[in-house]
């Protein structure tokens, strides 16, 4: 993964990530006790920003940290920090904690001022490969908390699941729990089964995903059935296709699962149909849709 750019935002001030500086005493670093978003930028204009945004207020909510910004004053400090590292495609990282207080307490103290940090980075390119054969999966139980619906800084259950598919050679692990399908360690997933999209319901087990749901509106403007229900883990290895829905690399195909092929092994029709719309999208919201 590159580097990220060289201006990070802290605590009302731009300046060199290289001197971002936050006091160990921060309930984010002690705790966890943060969330935070990742908005790709295509062309110098934040993706789905609206979306992600909201996502951010509704995770600050359920911590009771006070969103320390306005929609519109968000949206001006990521196009700032943008500009400021040279426009075009990147993306941008933002974190919010409860902030620093003057001891070690477990109990959420009132009145702190929250640590608002953001930061950006280049575009990840992804290899035409994955493109033209598809992402490989493993499956595992579910290691995380009962609250993934917040989007907490709090990710050792991801880590550790992500490191394990690293390890087995493969790029994601797809999470188990209760005999059904939750989500990927960094990812949303979808199911195909015969012509239909699967994706299972929302609830405190698995976190909204912003390019799911784009992809779902997609899919019923194609005029792909959509079907919301329960997963069960035994439908993964009947599925004619299984994709990954990521906000930094879109929408992916996986070919096999647990060392098994997944329906013909190769991009199935309504990953090739979804995958066009979504880049057609996302080259209207760059401004570089063809005429």
């Amino acid at each position: 993964m590159a580097a990220p750019l060289p201006v990070a935002h802290l605590n009302g001030r731009f300046l060199p990530l290289a001197e971002a500086r936050i006091s160990p005493l921060d309930r984010g670093f002690l705790f966890g006790d943060a969330v935070y978003e990742v908005l790709p930028v295509f062309g110098g204009r934040p993706f789905l920003a609206a979306e992600h945004l909201a996502r951010l207020a509704r995770s600050l909510g359920e911590l009771r940290i006070p969103n320390p910004h306005r929609t519109e004053a968000w949206a001006a400090l990521i196009a700032e920090l943008i500009a400021l590292n040279g426009g075009g495609d990147m993306s941008v990282y933002l974190q919010v904690s409860r902030g620093a207080e003057a001891g070690r307490n477990h109990a959420m103290p009132a009145g702190l001022a929250p640590t608002v940090f953001l930061m950006a980075s280049p575009p990840l390119v992804e290899d035409p490969a994955v493109l033209a054969e598809g992402l490989a999966a493993i499956t595992m139980p579910d290691p995380r908390w009962k609250r993934c619906d917040i989007k907490s800084t709090a990710l050792l259950g991801n880590v550790l699941a992500k490191s394990t598919a690293v390890e087995a050679g493969v790029s994601e692990a797809i999470l188990l729990a209760d005999g059904e399908l939750r989500e990927g360690s960094s990812s949303s997933v979808l199911l195909v089964t015969g012509s239909t999209l699967c994706a299972p319901p929302y609830g405190p087990e698995i976190l909204p995903g912003t390019t799911r749901d784009l992809c779902l509106k997609l899919a019923l403007k194609a005029r792909i059935p959509v079907r919301i229900e329960r997963v069960p883990a035994a439908a993964l290895g009947t599925a004619d296709e299984i994709m990954l829905c990521f906000a930094s690399r879109g929408v992916l195909p996986v070919t096999k699962c647990d060392g098994a092929p997944v329906g013909a092994g190769r991009p199935g029709p309504v990953w090739r149909k979804l995958y066009a719309g979504f880049i057609d999208y996302r080259r209207e919201v760059a401004g570089t849709a063809a005429l």
